[in-house]
């Protein structure tokens, strides 16, 4: 199981609208590493989940959500094998069925990727990830001490 705490951004009747703290790659470097120069470049979009929730729920509170990790391996066998071996195969076909020159059998193989890629996208689409919900935190008051007290 996978876990992760995100807070409620808004609400919207019953589906709340969660947004995880977005964690840096490493923080040892100071930003010198690749990670963070790329992390700077391309910004940081930050994407919010929305959930129905059966309990109302406040903006501000966190909610801890889990995911089941065993859908992930076959979802990334998918969206990284699928165009590697349409590429593989439109080359091959290309090179030993068809005798196409080298040109030809490197554009049949991006034609290749391209399509296997697609068909990654069609078959990914259909799966569903079952995300549940842990624990709902209340929220936590804010407390000031008055003197005296």
């Amino acid at each position: 199981m996978i876990e992760q705490t995100l807070t409620v951004v808004s609400v919207s009747g019953t589906t709340a609208y969660l947004q995880a703290q977005q964690k840096p790659a490493c923080e040892g470097c100071n930003g010198k590493c690749g990670s963070q120069i790329f992390a700077k470049l391309f910004g940081s979009h930050k994407k919010t989940l929305p959930i129905k929730f059966d309990e109302p729920v406040q903006v501000g509170q966190k909610v801890k959500l889990s995911l089941d990790d065993s859908k992930i391996v076959s979802h990334s066998f998918y969206v990284y094998m699928f165009p590697i071996f349409g590429a593989f195969l439109f080359s091959f076909v290309s090179a030993l069925a068809l005798d196409w020159s080298e040109p030809k059998q490197i554009l049949s193989a991006g034609f290749g990727g391209f399509f296997g890629y697609l068909f990654a996208k069609w078959r990914v689409q259909g799966l569903q990830h079952e995300v549940k919900v842990v624990k709902i935190y209340p929220i936590s008051m804010s407390v000031t001490q008055i003197d005296g007290d």
